[in-house]
């Protein structure tokens, strides 16, 4: 089983966009360094993927965005996996302001596993299956009390 990761950043001047409030395309950008810095604390990054001669790469991704994060705020990335199979990963995202813990935004990325060499979709190793588990059910990722 898998736990939810936090990864906290501060907003700066280049993830602002002509509103005056961070870009959406700023929030993808977020969701791939919180998974990546997740798959690093699990053993299982990029140095490892090299290793293994097969990676993990995004093929979908949903998105809300619920409430605009501003210059200097305080977010909270956090994710964690939902579901897992012999191709495939999925993840979820939730990103919070910590002063006031309001939610932002939420996303989800549906992950393949391929072969870096030729692209080609490849079975998940259990090095991935193992570390890639998803978050049990019975914990709640939306809970201000695993903050």
């Amino acid at each position: 089983m898998s736990s939810i990761f936090d990864l906290q950043i501060k907003v700066k001047p280049e993830h602002i966009d002509i509103l005056g409030h961070v870009n959406n395309v700023v929030y993808v950008q977020w969701m791939q360094d919180v998974a990546t810095a997740h798959i690093e604390t699990l053993g299982v990054g990029l140095k490892e993927y090299l290793e293994m001669k097969h990676a993990m790469v995004a093929v979908e991704h949903h998105v809300q965005y619920r409430k605009a994060a501003m210059l200097d705020d305080e977010i909270i990335l956090r994710t964690w996996f939902n579901d897992i199979n012999a191709l495939y990963s999925f993840r979820q995202y939730a990103f919070f302001r910590a002063s006031d813990k309001s939610l932002l935004f939420t996303g989800s990325t549906k992950w393949a596993c391929i072969e870096i060499a030729s692209g080609r979709p490849k079975r998940m190793s259990p090095t991935f299956i193992q570390a890639y588990q998803p978050l049990d059910i019975d914990t709640d990722p939306y809970a201000f009390t695993i903050l």
